[in-house]
């Protein structure tokens, strides 16, 4: 009886404790619903504790009786004792109530015993229980740490590479803005030629300036007329004001083959001579050499079939490419890379 009893003051605060430890770290960890669910087992727990203690009571009440009729039958068989002849028999029937009653306590007790190791049993599962899931709370709270870390993470990528977007459009934005510029100024400037010497025109974001055959040389000449001077200066002088662009001169022919004289072997002879040509008359009338990049493409881009002489003489051009330079376009794409690699 003292064992279950000792058992039982000991098993008790434990469960409290442990409950209460659930408790705190549920109201932390835990979601409402699991909360709940875990707050509605603590009170049947509870509610079965508070049964075993009523047995118990209730038990040791019963010892108590039982205690108080051993003593008075005890004293009735000292009474008996001193009158054996007439307490004989009753003293029989005491010694066998005594032994019933002795069986029935020894009974009682043994149930009692066995019923708070089977409740010390049921809170020491309870407190594993406890401990299972509030291990899994951990887990789950470490789970959601880094799932929101990770959102975070990404939030603020997100956000750097709309910003690099941006810049990137309105980059995009200010080199379409420019091009257009440019092709402004060039047709100004070259306004006093036909469609027929020249034309201005955008293609793939670059502005080309396509001057014919008639305008520039003679056939087979590499020395550039008066009229295509007159037209070259005046393209030099809106490149002197427009230092942010590159230019490309690009000589061609038509397939006509190009009997070798001197210098001239054939067609690709021809058109790079005269793009050399024309590149050094805008270096002569102040375009920065460095800009300038002076390239023969012969008879292989052609615009026209050259099957006519009218598609041959378009086929004979020379065109100058003006790009604006795209540095700044550039460093954001570079930049943008080198932000996108560490998420591979």
């Amino acid at each position: 009886m003292f064992s279950a009893k000792s058992t039982a003051r000991r098993a008790y605060p434990l469960t409290l404790a442990l409950v209460a430890a659930a408790g705190l770290s549920l109201s932390s960890c835990v979601t409402a619903k699991r909360y709940d669910d875990l707050q509605a087992r603590q009170r049947n727990e509870e509610q079965a504790r508070l049964a075993a203690e009523q047995q118990a009571r209730q038990a040791k009440a019963d010892l108590q009786k039982t205690n108080d009729v051993l003593t008075e039958l005890r004293a009735d068989q000292k009474r008996l004792i001193a009158d054996s002849t007439q307490t004989g028999s009753a003293l029989r029937r005491t010694r066998a109530l005594y032994t019933q009653l002795t069986e029935s306590y020894d009974k009682l007790l043994k149930n009692s015993d066995r019923a708070l190791a089977d409740r010390n049993s049921e809170y020491g599962k309870l407190a594993k229980d406890l401990a299972t899931r509030e291990g899994e709370l951990g887990t789950l709270d470490q789970t959601l740490r880094k799932s929101k870390a990770d959102n975070d993470r990404l939030a603020a990528d997100l956000t750097a590479r709309e910003a690099r977007l941006k810049e990137l459009t309105q980059a995009l934005a200010d080199k379409d803005r420019a091009v257009n510029d440019l092709k402004a100024r060039v047709s100004k400037a070259l306004l006093s030629f036909n469609s027929n010497e020249l034309q201005v025109k955008l293609k793939d974001g670059k502005v080309y300036v396509s001057l014919s055959e008639q305008l520039l040389f003679k056939s087979g000449s590499t020395k550039v007329d008066p009229k295509g001077q007159e037209a070259l200066k005046k393209l030099a002088a809106v490149l002197q004001e427009q230092k942010d662009v590159n230019v490309v001169v690009e000589g061609h022919t038509d397939t006509v083959p190009m009997r070798g004289s001197g210098a001239i072997q054939d067609n690709w002879d021809l058109s790079a001579l005269r793009a050399t040509e024309i590149a050094r008359l805008l270096a002569t009338s102040g375009v920065t050499p460095a800009r300038i990049t002076a390239s023969g493409r012969s008879q292989y881009v052609p615009v026209a079939a050259n099957d006519t002489p009218q598609n041959r003489a378009m086929n004979r051009r020379t065109e100058i490419i003006l790009t604006p330079k795209l540095d700044e376009l550039f460093q954001i794409l570079d930049s943008s890379s080198g932000a996108a690699a560490p998420g591979k």
